[in-house]
């Protein structure tokens, strides 16, 4: 019994581990293409498609919808703009600081279809974008 516990403790420990290592990755500040002109974090991004839309849930906790741009170019979808602390607190003392802050670029490819107009919204602290299909 003591050797399964010390087995579940150590994969648990390992699954952290492994989550923790992406979220680094995804917070990584690098050159986010040639369109970029600064450096840039990825948020991650999920793509869903119904019968007359594609979705796409990008997570950014903090950005409001207007301050966030999605376009469509070249058959992608880019999502820019900065996350910022809010200014209350901006003064504060950091104990911890995961979530990234400054400039996100992100370009995903878009399944192969014609679309008519873009919104953004915010749904539980993701930027929810529609496409609506033409």
């Amino acid at each position: 019994m003591a050797r399964d516990v010390a087995r579940d403790w150590m994969w648990s420990e390992a699954c952290e581990v492994l989550a923790r290592a992406e979220r680094m990755h995804r917070e990584l500040f690098r050159p986010a293409g040639s369109q970029a002109r600064a450096p840039a974090w990825e948020p991650p991004v999920d793509i869903l498609e119904t019968e007359h839309e594609v979705l796409a849930l990008v997570a950014l906790p903090g950005v409001d919808a207007d301050s966030a741009q999605a376009v469509i170019e070249d058959g992608d979808l880019v999502i820019a703009g900065t996350r910022v602390l809010p200014e209350q607190l901006r003064t504060a003392v950091i104990h911890r600081l995961e979530l990234p802050q400054g400039r996100f670029y992100r370009r995903v490819r878009l399944p192969a279809g014609r679309y008519s107009t873009v919104r953004r919204a915010t749904v539980a602290g993701c930027l929810l974008i529609t496409l609506q299909k033409a």
